[in-house]
């Protein structure tokens, strides 16, 4: 029903924008990295999912297509609603959950406040086969180990899984591939 939508930021919510749209404030609920980074004031361009239910008409928003799709796919899971999606898309990058669904890494999902294990286990098994690998998916699947171990160390110190991914993405890409080096690497990001 509404695909995208283009504004201006009126007012930022606890979990949501209202983007002003010809007059008409509508309310978004998006990622709370998109949230973060958003100003009161700024235009803004979103891809949305409109959810109907029988209680509540919502607008999801997000940043890219790619953004969505993800959304929209992890809606088909069984028993991972609107706000659950919305949920780990906040708490994990694309490229993650791309990867912990490739690589079955389900405690990565199970990281994701509301997502237990057997939740994870449910989405995992089912974008399995929804995703399609592309040479960018099979790079982010292929990702060492080390990383997700270092991920692990960071979140295991305080961080959280978007301010972890952050500092393993910008580790050198030339930086050796010891944990110790690149955990340090990570730390000095936060510097």
């Amino acid at each position: 029903m509404i695909a995208t939508l283009r504004g201006e930021i009126t007012i930022k919510e606890e979990d949501s924008l209202i983007v002003e749209v010809g007059g008409v404030g509508m309310r978004v609920h998006v990622p709370a990295t998109l949230r973060e980074q958003m100003n009161v004031g700024e235009s803004i361009f979103l891809y949305t999912h409109f959810v109907i239910r029988q209680d509540a008409m919502s607008l999801f928003g997000f940043e890219s297509q790619g953004d969505r799709d993800l959304y929209t796919l992890l809606l088909s899971v069984n028993r991972v609603g609107p706000k659950l999606a919305l949920a780990i898309l906040s708490s994990l990058s694309l490229d993650t959950i791309k990867r912990a669904v490739f690589n079955e890494e389900f405690d990565i999902l199970n990281r994701v406040p509301g997502v237990g294990k057997k939740t994870a286990q449910r989405i995992v098994l089912s974008l399995q086969d929804k995703l399609k690998p592309t040479d960018a998916l099979e790079q982010v699947a292929s990702m060492s180990d080390t990383d997700g171990e270092v991920l692990a160390a960071l979140t295991a110190l305080g961080y959280s899984v978007v301010e972890a991914q952050t500092a393993i993405q910008s580790i050198p890409k030339d930086a050796p591939k010891d944990i110790e080096e690149r955990l340090r690497l990570a730390l000095g990001y936060f510097q």
